[in-house]
Parts: C-alpha cells; sequence; structure tokens
C-alpha cells in the first residue's frame, strides 16, 4: 500500500469514528431531535398555562388530591360509594383527617343535575328525566327529589346510602358542567313554556353546597389533573 493509500484509509477511518459518536448521540444522522429532547437540550420543561378560573382547584386544602369523572347517573351513585370508601381508608389507615384530602366530584353530562337540589327535581323532575332516562326505583317514575341526597334507597342505587350531603359535610367539592347545565335549562325552558335563561339562573341558585359551576366539565377534568389531582372515572 502506497503512502498516499494508506494517508486516505486513515482520514477515512477517522470520518466514520466522528460519524459513528454523532449517531450514538443523536439517534441518526440527518434527523431532527424529538420535541421533548429539544426541550431538554435548551434547558426547557413543559408547564400548563394557568388561568384564574381554575384557582379554586389550588385553594382546597389538603395534602392528596382527588378528581373523579362521573358523566352518567350510575357513575355518579358509583363515585359516592367510592368517596365514602376513600375518605375512611385515608382516615383509617393512613390516619389522616377529612381536610387533609382534596376531592373533586365533576358532575357532567348525564349526571350534571345530581348537583342541584330538590327544588330543582321537584319542579322540573320530567323534563331532567327524559334526557337521563334515569328513573325513581321505588316508583318507576321520574325522580321528584335528587335521589343521591335520599339516604332512604340503600341498595336500590348505586350511591347504596352514601349521600351527597354526608361526603359534603366531609369536605367534597363538587364542579359542575355549564354547557350541560345550559342545555338541560333549554330543555326545560321548551317543556314548560320558558326561557332558557330564566332556568338556568334558578338552577344556579339552587346548587347543592360546596358546588361550583364551571365553563365545561371535561375542561375540568383537564385542568384539576394539571393542578396535581389524580383522576379516574366512574360510568358505571
Amino acid at each position: 500500500m502506497s503512502g498516499r493509500e494508506s494517508g486516505r484509509l486513515l482520514a477515512r477511518r477517522s470520518f466514520f469514528s466522528k460519524l459513528g459518536v454523532g449517531l450514538t448521540a443523536g439517534g441518526a444522522a440527518g434527523l431532527a431531535a424529538s420535541p421533548a429532547q429539544a426541550q431538554s437540550a435548551e434547558g426547557g420543561r413543559w408547564q400548563p398555562v394557568r388561568h384564574a378560573q381554575d384557582d379554586w382547584l389550588d385553594q382546597i386544602p389538603g395534602k392528596h388530591r382527588f378528581v373523579l369523572d362521573a358523566p352518567t347517573p350510575e357513575g355518579f351513585g358509583n363515585a359516592l360509594a367510592f368517596l365514602n370508601n376513600f375518605y375512611n381508608v385515608n382516615q383509617g389507615a393512613y390516619t389522616l383527617q377529612d381536610n387533609d384530602i382534596a376531592v373533586v366530584l365533576i358532575a357532567r353530562h348525564l349526571s350534571t343535575l345530581f348537583a342541584y337540589n330538590d327544588a330543582i327535581w321537584g319542579k322540573y323532575g320530567a323534563p331532567i328525566t327524559q334526557r337521563t332516562h334515569f328513573n325513581d326505583p321505588k316508583t318507576n317514575q321520574p325522580p321528584t327529589v335528587n335521589l343521591f341526597n335520599a339516604g332512604a334507597y340503600g341498595a336500590a342505587l348505586p350511591n347504596r346510602g352514601n349521600t351527597l350531603d354526608s361526603l359534603i359535610k366531609r369536605g367534597l367539592r363538587l364542579g359542575v358542567c355549564q354547557v350541560s347545565s345550559r342545555g338541560y335549562a333549554t330543555g326545560i325552558a321548551m317543556a314548560i313554556g320558558a326561557t332558557p335563561d330564566a332556568i338556568y339562573n334558578e338552577m344556579v341558585a339552587n346548587l347543592v353546597p360546596n358546588a361550583r359551576i364551571v365553563p365545561a366539565g371535561i375542561v375540568a377534568v383537564n385542568r384539576a389533573q394539571e393542578r396535581g389531582y389524580s383522576l379516574a372515572s366512574v360510568e358505571l
């Protein structure tokens, strides 16, 4: 091998050696780094944007944060039963007090109206049930009270006797979907010949304690997770 050929071979080996280092570091020659890698390389870390209308989630005291999404009547009832266990086990097994845990239940879609009190159900139970198809198991007729705040149903309902009031007294908060509430208000207004705004305002005046209207239930589920709440979704 001539001196010139030997020099070319050494140069080629040096080139591929450097290329190999580049492939190891970058994954493949000519491919851009992933967004996560690019952010890491720039020293950045993704953070969700904070909005003032979600600040209430940070105002609930607690060492642990839990949000339940219950878009159906059956899911809402089961969520109440599960939450009773959640409070009891945190108290019994972890020696935590009820105010050590921040718990939010999202009432949206077909469960929305269970965040409203008996005054709403007594007046509008029939048009509400046209949408939910959730009848009183004792009468098989539209409810005239908020069934999940009635303690006399026991195993006939999925909450198994664990009422909203009993859990609210332990610190439960509710986020109530405005989009769904306005949908119900429109349906009720059409059924009785009223205006949707009048029905909606009446509904908002009759929320159960510790409940608040949120712009949309599904958005509140997202915002709660971005603020450190773990999520459980309960549909049945």
